[in-house]
C-alpha cells in the first residue's frame, strides 16, 4: 500500500508556523513571571510584529487558553510515556518527574487559573490526565517504592511550587529548580514513612482553580 506523505509547507505558511511557536514559547515566558503583562510585551518578546499576533489570537485570553491547553498534552504525553516504560518503577517515576519539571508543567497553574474559560475538550482531557496520573502512582506505589499516602494532587502541587523558585539567570534556575526536586524525590521514596497529616488536594479542587 502507498504511504502518502504530507507536502511541504509554503514558506508563508512555514513562517506562520514559526511566528506560532515564538509567540506561544514568548508568552509562556512573559506570563510566568508576569500574569499581568500586556499581550504587546509577548510580540516584543517573539521578536513579531502585534498585527502578526492578532492574526493568530485574537486576544490575551485566547492566548492563554492555547497556552493551558498546549501544557496538558505536553504534560499527557509525559505520563504516557511513563507509563510505556517498562524499566524500574522508581526510575520510571523519577524521570517522569524531572521530564515535567523540564518541560514546564505546572508553571503557569497557579499563575493563570481563573484567567480563561475552559472548554469542555480541556475538561476531559483534564480527566484524562488525572487518569493517567493515577494509574502511574498506583503502579509505583505497587512496586513499594512510594509513599502510600501520594496522589495526583500532591504531584501537581509539587511541581507548581518547583516553578516558583526564580533566582538566578535561567542556567541557574533550572539547577536549584532540580535541586529541590530531588529531595522532593527523596521524600517520596520512602513508602513506610509516617503519614502525612491532611488530605491532598482533590479533583475539584483543583479543577475549581480555573473557575472564573
Amino acid at each position: 500500500m502507498e504511504t502518502r506523505t504530507q507536502p511541504p509547507m509554503s514558506g508563508r505558511k512555514a513562517q506562520a508556523a514559526r511566528n506560532d511557536e515564538l509567540i506561544r514559547e514568548a508568552a509562556r515566558a512573559v506570563f510566568t513571571a508576569d500574569p499581568g503583562a500586556p499581550i504587546s510585551a509577548v510580540a516584543e518578546h517573539a521578536g513579531v510584529g502585534i498585527s502578526a499576533l492578532y492574526r493568530r489570537y485574537k486576544s490575551k485570553e485566547e492566548l492563554l487558553q492555547r497556552l493551558a491547553d498546549d501544557g496538558m498534552d505536553r504534560y499527557l504525553a509525559q505520563v504516557q510515556q511513563a507509563l510505556a516504560d517498562d524499566r524500574d518503577a522508581w526510575v520510571s517515576f523519577a524521570d517522569f518527574m524531572r521530564r515535567c519539571l523540564d518541560i514546564g508543567a505546572g508553571s503557569l497553574t497557579m499563575r493563570l487559573a481563573g484567567s480563561f474559560p475552559v472548554t469542555e475538550e480541556m475538561s476531559q482531557k483534564g480527566r484524562d490526565i488525572h487518569m493517567a496520573t493515577v494509574q502511574l502512582l498506583e503502579r509505583t506505589k505497587g512496586a513499594g517504592a512510594l509513599r502510600s499516602d501520594i496522589e495526583v494532587g500532591d504531584i501537581s502541587v509539587m511541581l507548581e511550587h518547583l516553578h516558583t523558585i526564580r533566582i538566578g539567570d535561567d542556567a541557574r534556575m533550572n539547577r536549584l529548580q532540580h535541586r529541590y526536586l530531588e529531595l522532593f524525590l527523596s521524600a517520596l521514596h520512602m513508602p513506610e514513612a509516617e503519614e502525612l497529616p491532611g488530605p491532598p488536594p482533590n479533583w475539584q479542587e483543583l479543577r475549581g482553580r480555573y473557575d472564573d
